[in-house]
C-alpha cells in the first residue's frame, strides 16, 4: 500500500524574492512577479498591450504635473508576501522617486493593469491583492472589450465600487481629480 504524502507550498517573502534576483535565480527579464508569497509567471506582452501601456504612460505624464510620480511597469511592495509589478501606478511624489525603497500601498494613488489574456486573473486575483492592501484605486484597461474597469473604495479585501467607463465619459482618479481622461483618450 503506498504511503500518503503530504505535500505543502513555500511561501516566499518579498525580502526572500528581491534575493532571488540578486542571486540571479531570477534574471531581470522574467516576466514574473510575487503574489501571496508565490513567484508567478505572467503573461508575455504583445503589441496591443505594449501600445496601451505607451499611450496610458504619457497621458499620465501630461496630465499630472508634479502631482504624481508616473511608474511604468515597475515593483510595487504590498505587504511582506506581495510584490507585483502593475503596468503603471501613479505615485505620491518623492524626493527620491523611490530609490530608496519600492512604493507601498499608501504610496499608491491608482495601480492600473493592462489586459488582454490576463483579464480574468486581473479581475480576480489582482484585484482582491489590491483591495486586501487598500490600494485606493485600481483600474483594468480590458483590451478584449474596450473599456477601462474602475474598482474604488477598498473596504474589508473587497473594492465597493466597480464600473466600466462608456468611452467617451470623462473620469479621473479619485485622488487625482484634475488628471481627467476617457476610455477613448486610453485606447485610442
Amino acid at each position: 500500500m503506498p504511503m500518503a504524502v503530504e505535500v505543502t507550498r513555500r511561501r516566499f517573502t518579498a525580502d526572500e524574492y528581491q534575493a532571488m534576483g540578486r542571486a540571479g535565480i531570477l534574471r531581470e527579464g522574467d516576466r514574473v512577479e510575487l503574489i501571496d508569497g508565490e513567484v508567478l509567471a505572467m503573461s508575455p506582452i504583445g503589441a496591443p498591450h505594449n501600445g496601451a501601456l505607451n499611450r496610458l504612460n504619457r497621458l499620465f505624464n501630461q496630465r499630472v504635473g508634479d502631482a504624481a510620480t508616473v511608474q511604468a511597469g515597475g515593483a510595487v511592495r504590498l505587504d511582506a508576501y506581495s510584490e507585483p509589478q502593475p503596468d503603471l501606478v501613479l505615485l505620491k511624489p518623492r524626493h527620491d522617486f523611490y530609490a530608496s525603497a519600492l512604493p507601498g500601498p499608501s504610496d499608491i494613488l491608482l495601480a492600473v493593469e493592462i489586459a488582454q489574456s490576463s483579464l480574468a486573473y486581473d479581475r480576480g486575483i489582482k484585484a482582491d491583492l489590491y483591495a486586501r492592501r487598500h490600494v485606493a484605486e485600481y483600474w483594468i484597461v480590458d483590451l478584449v472589450h474596450g473599456v477601462v474597469i474602475r474598482h474604488t473604495d477598498p473596504v474589508d479585501g473587497r473594492y465597493r465600487h466597480v464600473a466600466a467607463v462608456a468611452p467617451d465619459q470623462p473620469f479621473a482618479p479619485t485622488l487625482l481629480p484634475d488628471c481627467v481622461v476617457t476610455t477613448r483618450d486610453i485606447l485610442g
